[in-house]
């Protein structure tokens, strides 16, 4: 007896059939000045990205136009379980895009007790039938925090009930989780005045996962400027996540606290990942430019620019090494060719590079007897902010940390390259 099989079209059509459905993606829309309602269609948009989050699916998009949101309900946090893709910075009609220019998206919140202390934007996105993005999206966590008073100089992690008054969030702007196979992209955003513990920008992928982090401005954070992980740990070295890093600029990254041993980096990474950062600005860290602390090989570092860091440019386990140096003393690194430093002009507001190069820190006489970096000091910090030189000290207790800074006065900063080459630009 002759066994029939069924011809290729048939056979498809079978596959078809026993296939769960596709759903298609759609495209959703958000406007705090005149959205209403959960349609979030253009002519109809939604108030905030929080009060759609239930109907989003894989695949989905989410357009946010100009304006200040401050999450549902004032929570000061969206959180996503989907790979979905945020973009932001439209006219209110959705006609154009300007995300550092005319039409701001502003993702922050208030420092209300009832608020939220998480991520402002988590993107969970486990298995991932699409990419993940963020794009075009300023996270101001400035609203958010619990200042001293209103100067807003100093940032208290504690709460205060009687005023109502949450501590400063320990968290940072964007945290995307990417399972396995998973492509990531955040890209063409502002971070300033978050104060993690971890990082200000932090994505973590799973087994062959791909991110990009590239053309973003990451000013005045706490923690990692820049924060790569791995959820995937094998024996074999296989499927690690690979990370591109690449055209950021990274300024003024703080220790977690005043008197903290840890933070101040401008990137970090995990030990299992494989990574390549390149046409970077890492400036001003606390401790310093690029930590290894753990030992990722093969790591690909070329063509960065690194300035003004209290203690290390790179750091590969307890190895502080100048850039000058990478070449000779880093073990990990694949490529190290192209690093440099030098002194450039960043053109931040004056007021606030007035307030950081003034700032006095409780051990700075440890710091800079521990330093091994190209250039650092009180006078070269004020030199390159454009400040004039003079003498400093050091006083017991900082009366100062983390000031906030306003978006004005953060973004000239990222407007062009540095050197033609080094940073981000507006996009």
């Amino acid at each position: 007896m002759v066994s029939r099989i069924p011809c290729r079209r048939t056979l498809a059509l079978w596959l078809a059939l026993a296939s769960p459905p596709v759903a298609l993606a759609d495209d959703f829309y958000v406007s705090i000045s005149r959205g209403k309602g959960k349609d979030a269609t253009k002519e109809k948009p939604a108030k905030d990205l929080g009060n759609i989050v239930s109907k989003l699916k894989a695949g989905d998009t989410v357009h946010i136009a100009e304006g200040a949101y401050v999450g549902r309900d004032e929570s000061g946090s969206d959180s996503i379980p989907v790979a979905v893709k945020i973009l932001g910075g439209y006219a209110d009609d959705f006609s154009k895009r300007d995300p550092w220019g005319a039409h701001r998206t502003i993702l922050s919140g208030t420092p209300a007790i009832s608020g939220s202390t998480q991520y402002r934007l988590i993107i969970d996105a486990g298995a991932c039938p699409s990419d993940v993005v963020v794009d075009g999206i300023i996270f101001d966590n400035g609203p958010r925090n619990h200042y001293k008073d209103e100067k807003n100089l100093l940032i208290l992690r504690k709460a205060d009930a009687q005023k109502g008054l949450n501590a400063t969030p320990e968290s940072g702007a964007i945290k995307m989780d990417l399972g396995a196979g998973c492509v990531g992209l955040v890209q063409n955003n502002v971070v300033l005045n978050t104060a993690p513990t971890g990082g200000a920008i932090q994505v973590k992928g799973g087994q062959d996962a791909r991110a990009t982090v590239r053309n973003n401005l990451v000013v005045n954070n706490t923690g990692e400027g820049i924060f790569v992980q791995s959820s995937w740990k094998p024996r074999d070295g296989k499927g690690l996540p690979q990370f591109t890093v690449a055209h950021n600029t990274v300024l003024f990254a703080w220790k977690h606290d005043p008197i903290a041993t840890y933070g101040g980096n401008g990137l970090k990474m995990d030990q299992e990942v494989q990574l390549t950062a390149s046409n970077n600005v890492f400036a001003f860290g606390d401790y310093g430019g690029v930590d290894n602390i753990k030992k990722a090989k093969g790591i690909t570092l070329k063509d960065n620019l690194f300035v003004g860091h209290k203690l290390y440019d790179y750091r590969e386990f307890n190895t502080s090494v100048k850039v000058s140096e990478l070449e000779d003393e880093a073990d990990e690194l694949k490529d190290s060719t192209g690093n440099v430093s030098k002194l450039v002009k960043f053109p931040v507001g004056e007021r606030f590079a007035q307030l950081y190069a003034a700032r006095k820190e409780v051990s700075r006489a440890e710091v800079d007897a521990k330093a091994k970096v190209s250039n650092s000091g009180a006078n070269a910090i004020r030199s390159l902010l454009g400040l004039p030189l003079q003498a400093g000290g050091v006083a017991l207790d900082a009366d100062t940390f983390l000031p906030r800074i306003d978006v004005d006065e953060a973004l000239p900063a990222g407007a062009s390259a540095y050197d033609g080459s080094f940073g981000c630009t507006k996009p």
